[in-house]
């Protein structure tokens, strides 16, 4: 195989990968507002969009993937100091700023309290996590 087919294929697979996590973010958070886990963390579904009411799960799930992706990396990097001095606790405040981010970008998605947004990164983080070990295997 030549090596430029080779990172083709790397390419498509990372793609495929980010499109799947954002399937597994979707659902998680029309599992957090469907259960009501948190009942500051509000989503309003768009039953005319083009997927349904489901289709705005997905787009959040793509929007918040998106900023997790491009901000997430910038914003651990400058609180470095502080995830170190406290431990790695800090990166709560980043995850909560980046659900806050994406409650800003969509009028979608809205969240009471920083309370919230801290629980709802925390878990949103988890949930990436474990998407990032289930399709890294």
């Amino acid at each position: 195989m030549s090596p430029s087919r080779e990172r083709r294929g790397a390419s498509v697979g990372a793609v495929i990968k980010f499109a799947l996590k954002v399937v597994i973010l979707g659902a998680v958070f029309y599992a957090l507002t469907y259960f009501d886990v948190l009942p500051g963390l509000d989503i309003v579904p768009n039953p005319d969009g083009p997927l349904g009411e489901y289709g705005t799960y997905l787009w959040i799930g793509l929007i918040f993937g998106v900023v997790n992706a491009i901000v997430g990396p910038v914003l651990r990097l400058l609180s470095l100091p502080f995830v170190v001095l406290t431990l790695g606790l800090f990166l709560l405040v980043v995850n909560a700023a980046l659900l806050g981010l994406t409650a800003a970008i969509t009028d979608r998605l809205t969240i009471d309290g920083f309370g919230t947004a801290v629980l709802g990164g925390l878990i949103l983080a988890l949930a990436g996590w474990a998407a990032d070990q289930v399709l890294d295997r």
